[in-house]
């Protein structure tokens, strides 16, 4: 979610921002990059340049999926008086709750049948069936949208940014659109692809995107790439003493992220049956929840780890809520994902506490595992779907951990100037006043 170049401070307390003022709206000024085409809004007052900024975030999820994970830090670390977030999710969750502990005001209209929608289905035939509840929700959004006066609606989810589109053009609002996906057919389903590119093009007034690896599957109506704002740490996810952290005695070797065929659980499993050849004593982590209809998947991977005869090596944890100490448990954290991910946070995560980091060679990760400035490795990169390549990469850093904590230090110390949840704020906030000028 950040600008490669901008330096913050590691542990800077991010703020959360406090409602203020009523809606204003005053036309003219320059339109953001990644801008689409324009859309009617209410005129902003001559004070909408300074007064804070009225903004209203929309989710389809309320669990701690990537994307709400990097919305909630960029909002809790808004410079305060500068923008009043207000977060509105289709469902209940935890995420319901840790908006509410940071102080930011978070509401939940719920989504009902038409929350069956996902991209599986989102073929022709499903969408049909769901198009009446669908358009219930849409017209009860447009109704609470028009009561709170928002400056600026912003959608987090494919499906947010749709239904969200929607309702803002019915409360005649602009609309920003936050993706956290490459919208190729290797990441989603051909015609789900083809549809959000269109859409991504003609309806909201501006598109961000989470990485380069992101942006480069779409574009603007004037053919131009969105502007990025990666998703970010927070403060309290920095681990001071990252660089005299000590190593466990065994080997430690995890993954962390939701259990997913596109996290690569099993192509982790059976790297880790490859390590456990040269290192019988290590120990593997497998932490994260199966979230968005991939139970399958998790009795897949359960499966797999008695299938390899790990029962006793590896540890199925489940959710887990303090990442940050789990990582710093491990003497090799692993991003597995076989297919190109849009980006990679949990990558960061590790970064920050001075874990050595194995990942796939695809999608967003490169972009976090190579040092813009001298184009040195700051992690192990390996080709994605490939076990073996893993497992070469987990043993690589094993095998000589001063390569291991020579990388470790280099990623530490360029992850400040790149991934700050500040430095996401700070560009997703130019480009709502960007639109609200508009």
């Amino acid at each position: 979610m950040e600008h490669a170049g901008r330096r913050c401070d590691l542990r800077a307390d991010p703020e959360a921002g406090r409602p203020s003022g009523g809606p204003h709206r005053r036309r003219g000024g320059r339109r953001p990059p990644g801008a689409g085409p324009r859309r009617r809004a209410p005129a902003l007052a001559t004070d909408a340049v300074t007064r804070s900024l009225r903004v209203l975030a929309l989710d389809h999820s309320a669990a701690f999926g990537g994307g709400e994970l990097a919305l909630s830090r960029a909002i809790e670390a808004i410079s305060p008086g500068e923008v009043s977030p207000r977060v509105l999710l289709f469902e209940h969750g935890p995420l319901v709750e840790r908006l509410g502990a940071a102080g930011v005001p978070v509401e939940v209209l719920p989504l009902g049948r038409a929350g069956t929608v996902d991209r599986v289905r989102a073929g022709r035939a499903g969408m049909l069936v769901l198009v009446p509840s669908m358009a219930v929700f849409v017209l009860r959004l447009a109704r609470r949208i028009r009561a709170l006066r928002p400056d600026v609606v912003h959608t987090n989810t494919l499906k947010a940014d749709l239904l969200g589109w929607a309702a803002a053009r019915l409360a005649r609002v602009p609309v920003v659109w936050w993706v956290h996906d490459r919208i190729a057919d290797d990441y989603l389903p051909a015609r789900t692809a083809w549809l959000f590119r269109w859409a991504a093009t003609h309806l909201p007034d501006a598109v961000i995107a989470n990485s380069e690896a992101s942006a480069a599957t779409l574009t603007n109506r004037r053919g131009a790439r969105p502007p990025v704002a990666y998703p970010g740490f927070a403060a309290g996810q920095v681990r001071a003493d990252a660089l005299q952290r000590s190593e466990p005695i065994d080997p430690v070797v995890g993954l962390v992220g939701r259990i997913s065929p596109t996290k690569g659980q099993v192509e982790f499993l059976d790297a880790a049956a490859v390590v456990r050849g040269r290192y019988p004593r290590a120990r593997f982590v497998v932490a994260g929840a199966p979230l968005f209809g991939a139970e399958d998947y998790a009795d897949r991977v359960r499966a797999r780890v008695g299938e390899l005869g790990l029962d006793e090596e590896v540890a199925l944890t489940g959710h887990v809520d303090d990442v940050p100490a789990l990582l710093d448990g491990l003497s090799v954290m692993v991003h597995a994902s076989p297919v190109p991910e849009p980006f990679g946070q949990v990558v960061v995560e590790a970064m920050v506490r001075g874990v050595p980091v194995v990942a796939t060679d695809a999608g967003g990760v490169p972009e976090i595992l190579v040092d813009p400035d001298n184009g040195q490795a700051l992690g192990e990169l390996v080709a994605p779907g490939d076990a073996r390549a893993l497992a070469e990469g987990i043993l690589r850093l094993l095998d000589d951990p001063l390569r291991a904590q020579a990388q470790a230090a280099r990623a530490y110390r360029s992850v400040e100037s790149r991934f700050a949840a500040t430095q996401t704020a700070r560009v997703l906030t130019d480009v709502w006043r960007g639109v609200a000028r508009d």
